[in-house]
């Protein structure tokens, strides 16, 4: 039987201090794959105009948070990250998180978790940016942006910045099941451990 070796990066901490190698070893591979587009998330837009900033050959597709995430009627992208997006080969994505959405509302409410957000905590087992990167390709996916059946990169984080890079293949949200994922090129070394308790945040 055949068999393929890869190199996974191990951060020894999560967080922002890890986005510019995360972007450095995602859009490397990306270049490798040949791929189409390459999806990487963004809170305020930092992360997404470095993106482009480093990557100016890739197509590279923005993910944000949805307005209202943080109150009605607000964005928290930064107009002048927008700007430098806008000015690559970056396309900004604003949706509906996969794992969040109505069901959040439901616990949100009365306090009772739903299956969406079950499948994220399970994610969550090894990093909080995995989660992320699964989550952003059926997003992107369910928007046209990204081609169902060919292989991607995408890059998540914990909190800001990013520090998870995977290569999978997406799929639409509503074959969730159908999704493949092909290598983990890096994460926090703890990965599920000496995360934020997410459990006590509004997120």
């Amino acid at each position: 039987m055949e068999e393929r070796i890869g190199k996974t990066v191990y951060f020894e901490k999560w967080g922002p201090q890890n986005t510019r190698r995360t972007l450095e070893l995602a859009g490397n591979r990306a270049r490798e794959l040949e791929t189409h587009a390459w999806i990487v998330t963004t809170t305020y837009g930092d992360t997404g105009a470095l993106a482009v900033e480093m990557f100016p050959d890739l197509c590279t597709i923005v993910v944000t948070h949805p307005v209202g995430f943080k109150g009605p009627n607000t964005h928290r992208l930064k107009s002048e990250h927008v700007a430098a997006i806008d000015r690559g080969k970056g396309k900004i994505l604003t949706g509906t998180h996969i794992f969040g959405g109505i069901g959040r509302a439901i616990r949100n409410k009365f306090k009772s978790y739903q299956i969406e957000e079950i499948i994220a905590f399970t994610y969550r087992t090894v990093c909080e940016g995995f989660k992320v990167c699964v989550e952003v390709a059926m997003m992107a996916a369910d928007a046209g942006l990204v081609r169902v059946g060919d292989p991607i990169v995408t890059v998540g984080g914990t909190l800001r910045g990013a520090d998870t890079a995977v290569v999978l293949t997406p799929v639409n949200s509503e074959h969730f099941f159908d999704i493949k994922i092909h290598e983990i090129l890096c994460k926090p070394y703890p990965g599920g451990v000496n995360q934020p308790v997410f459990t006590e945040l509004k997120i």
